[in-house]
């Protein structure tokens, strides 16, 4: 790939909405960035039903934790430093 055609590539990733969610959650709550990630590793180590069940929470929030973590990772990784 050129660097034109890197820089296409990477400006058609940030039109996801993966990435607007990952960009919202990022800039709302910029301390709770950290927890997110960790929990949501959390629920891919443990499971959905299992870590909502120790954390006292529906399937459905952890779910949506789930989402939230991988949002926040691919818009990091998407935007780097910026």
């Amino acid at each position: 790939m050129t660097g034109e055609d890197e820089g296409a590539f990477l400006e058609a990733l940030t039109d996801s909405t993966l990435y607007s969610i990952g960009a919202h959650f990022t800039d709302r709550n910029p301390n709770l960035d950290e927890d997110v990630l960790a929990q949501s590793v959390e629920i891919e180590q443990t499971g959905l039903a299992a870590w909502a069940e120790r954390e006292g929470v529906t399937v459905e929030v952890a779910f949506q934790t789930l989402v939230t973590g991988l949002a926040v990772r691919y818009f990091k990784a998407v935007a780097g430093g910026h």
